[in-house]
């Protein structure tokens, strides 16, 4: 196989041409270079600690239909689709859409760099956990569209890809969204002080 580069899409459609001919090494390899974002996106949307299942499913899922990937957007963001709609069916199947925001922010804390740095750690740790309010009241859709763009980091045409909206939706739900955070936030800062 061809050196690495996690990065390029090049190697990615390399591996998923010798995936989809029966090369599983090539799959594992997508595996490998993929699981920390689709575990991420799993926590992001709210898996909390049955992120690891909806991973592995959604690369089961993925491998089962690699036959289906076209190659019209990148390798992660067809599986990170994949990985959003496991999550809506963890979230469906369990009947409960809160806690997302709670258990990201959870799963990355911000270390604590020493007696200097305390106050500004409790700092952080409010306004990290006025965000974590904020965001659990968005409805989801708003919830989702800020994960990708701002969480995740995700391009515009990742995000549609993803969240499989058309792009004006993607445009104008994340610009309402933030306006509602920001509003939330707002009420936050308030309530709180």
């Amino acid at each position: 196989m061809r050196g690495s580069g996690a990065e390029d899409p090049l190697d990615d459609e390399e591996l998923v041409t010798r995936a989809r001919d029966g090369d599983l090494e090539a799959y594992e390899l997508l595996v490998a270079r993929h699981t920390a974002s689709a575990y991420r996106t799993a926590v992001l949307l709210g898996a909390g600690p049955d992120a690891e299942d909806v991973t592995q499913e959604a690369f089961v899922k993925g491998y089962r239909n690699l036959s289906r990937y076209r190659g019209q957007s990148s390798f992660r963001s067809w599986l990170l689709a994949i990985v959003a709609n496991e999550t809506r069916n963890l979230h469906r199947s369990r009947n409960r859409r809160d806690g997302l925001a709670l258990r990201a922010a959870a799963a990355y804390p911000e270390p604590v760099a020493g007696e200097d740095g305390a106050v500004g750690a409790v700092l952080a740790a409010e306004r990290r956990e006025a965000l974590v309010r904020a965001l659990r009241r968005l409805p989801v859709k708003d919830r989702e569209v800020i994960v990708c763009r701002f969480f995740l980091d995700l391009s515009e045409d990742e995000t549609v890809t993803m969240l499989g909206w058309p792009r004006g939706t993607v445009k104008s739900r994340t610009s309402r969204a933030l306006v509602k955070l920001r509003g939330l936030l707002d009420h936050e800062v308030v309530r709180h002080g």
